[in-house]
């Protein structure tokens, strides 16, 4: 079996993974993410999530045998990538733009084998709906912390998926990584999904 390796210190993912049967081995990639720039926002996240899974595939303390999967999500609205808020006020400032509207959450995944020095990569993209939020609302939500540390300033599975009224695509994506989709992937690189499952 292979080893999993997860270059993403979201515990979103990690949380995901795990519930799919997963157990990850943790390595996170300290990729800058502010070289990439002035690309469109699907292509933002895949090509981050490029830069991750390499940043972390290439280290000596990865198992040889390892399957390394890197991720990066941006909400677009408006043509523009959100990622993480650089702040709390910047963090209202998004859901003003935001509520009673609708996103894209992108997220990008790359997964190398490190067995045989194969990848492969691709970008999941699910529509999300916000709803028509309150100042009140928005200022309780930033209060609290969690926003400022997601992309798109919120979350569908904390205390902002209240404030989320529908997704069209796969729910998982918008937590940070599209199951259906490293599925394929996994089988694509000529391993059987369940031979990850540890549990």
């Amino acid at each position: 079996m292979p080893t999993f390796v997860l270059a993403s210190a979201s515990p979103a993912r990690l949380a995901t993974l795990r519930n799919a049967g997963l157990d990850p081995q943790v390595i996170v990639s300290g990729v800058d993410e502010s070289q990439v720039t002035d690309v469109p926002p699907a292509e933002l996240a895949l090509r981050l999530a490029e830069l991750k899974c390499s940043a972390v595939a290439t280290r000596a303390d990865v198992p040889s045998d390892g399957l390394v999967l890197g991720c990066d999500s941006v909400l677009e609205l408006d043509g523009a990538a959100l990622g993480k808020p650089d702040d709390a006020d910047d963090a209202v400032r998004r859901w003003k733009s935001m509520r009673g509207r609708s996103g894209v959450l992108h997220t990008g995944h790359c997964l190398h084998d490190r067995a045989n020095g194969h990848r492969v990569a691709a970008t999941a993209s699910t529509t999300v709906h916000f709803a028509d939020v309150t100042d009140a609302e928005i200022a309780a939500y930033v209060a609290t912390g969690e926003p400022l540390h997601v992309a798109g300033a919120f979350t569908v599975d904390g205390l902002g998926g209240s404030f989320v009224t529908g997704i069209e695509g796969d729910h998982h994506n918008v937590v940070g990584v599209s199951l259906p989709l490293l599925r394929g992937m996994v089988r694509e690189l000529g391993h059987a999904w369940t031979e990850l499952w540890t549990r």
